[in-house]
């Protein structure tokens, strides 16, 4: 068993008095893909945030090859949000070039000569790979929503990180793009090796991708003062191996909706 890549040793997060995630406790290792479901407001995004280093955990520690996770973004770690962040005034190859220019120390990001032409190599290169060859020279308002979902994709992988983040990436996709982006993401996962972290709200989605499938809950729940407890890692599931009635006690813990089920008569999920 090779050492952990990522690990969260009671991790907590509070904002004021509202607590967040607590005794957050996982060890992953290099290459691993992770899928984090659950209710809507439970900190799957949260921790997301904290691996990418624009939060930090206001209890516990969450290392990162040992060491404390940087506690800012940096090219090891690369996101995809449902929002697509994109320059309208850029081409698709101008954009992701774009994005291989801000790697660098200066505050300008620009890139000039040799490193230039190897820039939009590169970018060519994995533009090919996500499906959007045919659309170098097109801008944002002329793709289509998978289209920019898959130029966000190589947004991101251009960068070359370790890690990559997905926050709800397909939510806003067709049920066809959706399965074309399953099937991409998985490529992308295998071929630049990867190590994932992805929110859903799909059970399915989470079931389906990657290797492990994180329940995020809450414990305890006080009726009378619903944020004084945080919600931590219930379910710690190898995809493929669950049974029926677990994953159908599972899709009711992350319906917006009342629910029964084992910690409480009643648990009212936001």
């Amino acid at each position: 068993m090779t050492e952990p890549f990522i690990q969260a040793l009671n991790v907590g997060k509070t904002y004021g008095q509202d607590r967040i995630l607590e005794r957050v406790n996982a060890t992953v290792h290099q290459g691993e893909f992770i899928t984090l479901v659950g209710a809507s407001g439970c900190g799957k995004s949260t921790f997301l945030k904290m691996i990418l280093g624009i939060e930090q955990p206001s209890s516990g520690e969450l290392l990162l090859n040992g060491a404390p996770m940087p506690n800012e973004p940096g090219p090891d770690r690369g996101i995809v949000f449902q929002q697509y962040s994109v320059f309208p005034h850029m081409t698709v190859l101008e954009n992701v070039v774009a994005a291989k220019g801000f790697q660098k120390a200066s505050l300008s990001g620009y890139l000039f000569g040799k490193e230039k032409r190897q820039a939009r190599q590169e970018a060519s290169e994995i533009l090919h790979q996500v499906g959007l060859g045919h659309a170098l020279t097109r801008y944002p308002h002329e793709l289509s929503g998978g289209m920019k979902q898959r130029l966000a994709i190589a947004q991101a992988v251009i960068g070359k990180p370790k890690i990559l983040l997905l926050d709800e990436p397909f939510g806003a996709l067709d049920p066809g793009i959706r399965a074309d982006m399953h099937a991409l993401i998985l490529d992308v996962w295998r071929q630049h090796k990867l190590t994932i972290f992805m929110v859903t709200h799909d059970l399915k989605e989470g079931f389906y991708l990657g290797t492990r499938l994180w329940v995020f809950d809450k414990l305890r729940h006080d009726p009378h003062a619903p944020n004084a407890y945080g919600a931590s890692i219930t379910y710690d599931l190898p995809v493929g191996a669950t049974a029926d009635d677990l994953y159908r006690e599972i899709d009711e813990q992350i319906r917006p909706t009342p629910i029964f089920n084992h910690h409480s008569e009643l648990t009212e999920t936001p």
